[in-house]
């Protein structure tokens, strides 16, 4: 994996799967930022849980058309299926929140924030990222992660904005 160090919504990144797409992949990502990041590409079911207030929300499973949740993946209606509660056994779905939750803390973060993880074939949970600052439309990950778990958008984002005063 290659992509812009600083730079949101999978935009510059690239899945490298022969050493002749590296030095494109790197100069892609370059366009975009001036940090590039190269990572393993971890396989497996793409899973998010949300944070609210130091709690993990509930955990989603998203499942993109391409090989990762890319940008078109994201933005395009019909280009992924997410699911809310993810279809995961309960000791898995728990993990996930766990760790989560355990991701938020480390960082020091505030009233909100959403970790994405990959479940491997092998049934490890990898953390790929924390956004810290994830999207906040009414069908954006977190609304979804906080609707599953009971608490409407417009309580959500009441929610938000009162921890924030907090800080």
């Amino acid at each position: 994996m290659v992509k812009p160090s600083k730079q949101g919504s999978t935009v510059g990144l690239t899945v490298v799967k022969r050493p002749e797409e590296f030095d494109p992949a790197v100069a892609l990502a370059l366009r975009y930022d001036d940090e590039v990041m190269i990572e393993a590409f971890v396989p497996g079911r793409e899973l998010t849980v949300g944070i609210l207030d130091g709690r993990a929300l509930a955990v989603g499973e998203i499942i993109p058309r391409h090989e990762i949740f890319d940008y078109e993946c994201k933005y395009t209606p019909g280009m992924s299926e997410e699911i809310f509660p993810a279809p995961l056994p309960p000791a898995t779905a728990e993990e996930c929140a766990r760790l989560g939750g355990a991701a938020h803390r480390a960082l020091k973060l505030g009233g909100y924030s959403r970790v994405d993880f990959r479940l491997t074939p092998d049934g490890e949970l990898v953390c790929l990222e924390v956004n810290t600052l994830p999207g906040m439309t009414s069908t954006s990950l977190l609304p979804q992660s906080a609707a599953a778990a009971g608490i409407p958008f417009p309580e959500l984002c009441e929610r938000i904005c009162l921890a924030s005063r907090q800080v």
